[in-house]
């Protein structure tokens, strides 16, 4: 099964949306802004998309440059500032089995098709 990682607010997390609506294939949407995802969770998705935590990290989002920026971060503290502010999360996160990519563009997703 399909998953979508989806923040329906993001135009580029629609347009994965409606990327997999017109692909026709099955697939099941989290909104994890609303249901945010455990540290379990992210980590498998990172290791399904073979990144390192930094590099989920959307650095332009007002929280990171307030909070965070400039700062000597380990993993599990970066990985620990995705779960409180999940907003900080690339998106949208498409998983198809042990494989994931990051929606941007949305031509990526077509590896997992």
């Amino acid at each position: 099964m399909i998953t979508i990682y989806h923040n329906p607010r993001c135009t580029k997390s629609r347009q994965g949306v409606a990327f997999l609506n017109d692909s026709g294939k099955d697939f099941k949407t989290v909104l994890y802004l609303d249901n945010p995802i455990d540290k379990d969770t992210l980590k498998n998705l990172l290791k399904k998309l073979d990144y390192t935590p930094i590099e989920l990290v959307r650095k332009n989002e007002a929280i990171w440059k307030e909070q965070f920026k400039g700062k000597e971060l380990n993993d599990e503290q970066i990985i620990d500032a995705m779960i409180e502010f999940p907003k900080l999360m690339e998106r949208p996160i498409i998983v198809n089995g042990a494989k994931a990519v990051v929606g941007r563009p949305t031509e990526t997703i077509e590896k997992l098709l």
